[in-house]
């Protein structure tokens, strides 16, 4: 009898996991032979996962807005075959329109769209005007959702799909100084949130991603404004340093796993999975904490200075051992690739960007 029961209840608890199964989507066990698009691509976080992507044997598309840029991008991950390279700024709904059919024509309907690119503005609030906050969300916010609304008729026609969208910890708690950025990530990560439970019953899963830090080197590509080199000196420092960043490689990896998987919700890095804990368990005092870091960070500038992009104000000639370690991940990750920028164009003739000139 005894027996009996105990099969009867593995009999139901494992119908109960089909039937779960059913509910929430049965994930993909690979990606091979899948498209998949990545946008913000060409360099850093973007780049990485594109790169795992294509070992995962997906057809892979990436766009970014800077040709140069993206095209350098494309030729470090493999032949035109393995992946395409498509300009596009995400801010315009048009051109995303343009990119997803591109990206369709030429090698498939989109099965994994991973919603990376983004830009940072980092000073204190009394240098941000309503500017900053609309282009953070222009790019955020809206260049999550354009590409995502684009790529969901033909998912849900489908009734499967992946969608991976890159927040940030700065999308839970809100870090001093990146205001705009901070405003923009709640924002993307509120989306994401609700896109999990509003397609799930077409077979789509959404994956939302909250990382910390990571050694990207994308301190040389964000705008800084206030004591700009006051600025961008913390905010490399802690893009570099293990202690506070993660390592960005292995970040992609597990990024690549959880869309496979089709998790929920990825936070990486210890330290930001400890900010959110104790943000959740002790909002007030996380936020106490926070207001005193602000008062370390720089205050604004005696003038105004306007917006300075991070490779200009880089000590990349004559670098410190922590600024060091950034500008040798910018380096690694295309983070001077683009040719817009006279910045980029004297990195590349010293051959700080790994190419001979």
């Amino acid at each position: 009898m005894r027996s009996k029961t105990i099969a009867l209840i593995a009999g139901l608890a494992a119908g109960g996991r089909s039937s779960l199964r059913t509910f929430l989507g049965s994930p993909s066990r690979t990606l091979k032979g899948k498209v998949a698009l990545v946008t913000g691509g060409s360099r850093g976080l973007g780049l990485l996962i594109a790169r795992e992507l294509i070992q995962a044997g997906c057809k892979v598309a990436i766009c970014a807005r800077d040709e140069a840029e993206l095209h350098r991008a494309a030729r470090s991950l493999g032949p035109e075959s393995q992946v395409l390279a498509i300009p596009c700024d995400v801010s315009d709904a048009s051109q995303v329109e343009h990119l997803v059919q591109e990206v369709t024509e030429r090698l498939g309907e989109i099965f994994l769209l991973v919603n990376n690119a983004g830009i940072i503005q980092v000073g204190p609030l009394s240098t941000m005007a309503q500017e900053d906050f609309e282009q953070a969300m222009a790019v955020n916010f809206f260049g999550t959702l354009s590409p995502t609304l684009a790529v969901l008729p033909t998912m849900r026609a489908k009734g499967s799909g992946r969608i991976v969208n890159i927040t940030s910890i700065g999308g839970k708690v809100a870090v001093p100084h990146l205001l705009p950025y901070d405003c923009a990530k709640f924002a993307a990560l509120g989306l994401s949130e609700g896109l999990r439970a509003e397609l799930r019953k077409d077979g789509i899963l959404v994956t939302t991603v909250v990382p910390g830090l990571m050694r990207t080197g994308s301190p040389v590509n964000a705008l800084f404004k206030g004591r700009r080199s006051a600025e961008f000196s913390w905010f490399s420092i802690g893009d570099a340093v293990p202690l506070s960043s993660i390592n960005a490689r292995r970040a992609a990896r597990r990024i690549v796993r959880a869309a496979v998987r089709g998790e929920t919700e990825l936070t990486l890095g210890w330290q930001a999975k400890l900010l959110r804990l104790g943000h959740a368990l002790f909002p007030s005092l996380t936020v106490d904490a926070l207001a005193a870091l602000n008062r370390l960070l720089p205050g604004p500038a005696a003038t105004d200075e306007g917006t300075s992009l991070g490779m200009d104000l880089s000590s990349r000639f004559s670098p410190s051992g922590l600024t060091w370690l950034m500008n040798q991940a910018a380096r690694e990750l295309n983070q001077y690739g683009g040719s817009a920028r006279p910045a980029a164009r004297h990195a590349a003739q010293v051959g700080l960007d790994g190419e001979q000139q």
